[in-house]
């Protein structure tokens, strides 16, 4: 019985992107794992410190603007002026 030279080609090429996709994973995870060494998760959640060491009173700095008051700083902006009302 005689194998074909296209099925034997192509069950190397095979073989060798099996092989080459198993050394590069490897190599990969190695790489990261050494990346990472030392590296720990964080404690707490990063939320929750911050609230907590806010305490009770929060200030609220946001503002809502008219749209009237944004449509003519665009404007002003658009046609080249510097002054913008704000």
């Amino acid at each position: 019985m005689r194998i074909n030279p296209a099925i034997a080609f192509t069950l190397i090429l095979l073989a060798a992107m099996f092989g080459s996709g198993i050394v590069s994973a490897s190599w990969g995870y190695s790489l990261g794992r050494q990346a990472l060494t030392g590296i720990r998760q964080p404690e707490t959640r990063p939320a929750s410190a911050s609230t907590a060491s806010r305490g009770t009173s929060q200030t609220s700095d946001f503002v809502l603007l008219k749209e009237e008051d944004i449509l003519k700083n665009v404007k002003a902006r658009i046609e080249g002026g510097l002054e913008t009302t704000e």
